[in-house]
């Protein structure tokens, strides 16, 4: 499959084109600054450089793509001002019902809450730490999900609390809090994986999985 990823020169970014390559599919990668975009990737991957206030940038990102994956996350910077993102994902919903690509994959975290899940103790407690502490990050991670939800398309949210630098482990844990047991941390790694298998895998179309080693 053609598969276009934005975010693609982040940590969880460059992951998941990598395991997207492994797996056999085309990747274009859509990135903000050109010095980031890795020398190995070389020809090999279709790069478009853009911000995500760019609409046609994003537009020929998304044009021939089979899939859609959005590594993007909202900036943890105090002092980063504005929801850039949601313009931006709003641009990617757009783009891709104009190419009629239906598949789409992004990430969040447990303060979002898959549509048949019920609050927790831990979803509450993820929904109060940056409500009080980072509103601008959540306000961004809910206005980048809430469009992507109520869309037709068929979307996955891949949930994940603590990102980590440790090596792929091939033994994530996927599924909803309140019914499953599940942890807090997971590998940037896996993260990736689970991501990049999420393309051609229709089990959590329509369904935010939360994630966790």
């Amino acid at each position: 499959m053609n598969v276009t990823v934005f975010g693609a020169t982040g940590a969880i970014g460059r992951l998941t084109v990598a395991e997207l390559q492994d797996r056999g599919h085309a990747v274009t990668a859509y990135g903000r600054n050109p010095n980031k975009i890795p020398d190995a990737w070389g020809d090999d991957v279709r790069v478009v450089v853009g911000e995500m206030s760019d609409a046609a940038a994003i537009d020929e990102a998304v044009k021939g793509s089979d899939a859609v994956v959005s590594a993007l996350g909202p900036s943890m910077d105090r002092k980063s001002t504005g929801t850039p993102l949601v313009a931006g994902t709003r641009h990617i919903l757009d783009a891709m019902r104009r190419h009629g690509v239906r598949r789409y994959i992004g990430h969040a975290t447990p303060a979002i809450l898959d549509p048949q899940e019920k609050p927790t103790p831990v979803t509450r407690l993820i929904r109060f730490m940056p409500r009080t502490f980072m509103p601008r990050a959540y306000e961004e991670i809910v206005g980048m999900t809430g469009p992507v939800k109520a869309s037709n398309l068929d979307w996955t949210i891949v949930r994940f609390i603590r990102p980590t630098d440790g090596p792929r482990t091939d033994t994530v844990r996927s599924g909803f809090f309140g019914t499953d047991k599940l942890g807090f941390s997971v590998s940037r790694a896996d993260i990736a994986a689970f991501t990049a298998a999420q393309v051609d895998d229709t089990r959590y179309v329509g369904r935010a999985p939360a994630i966790s080693g």
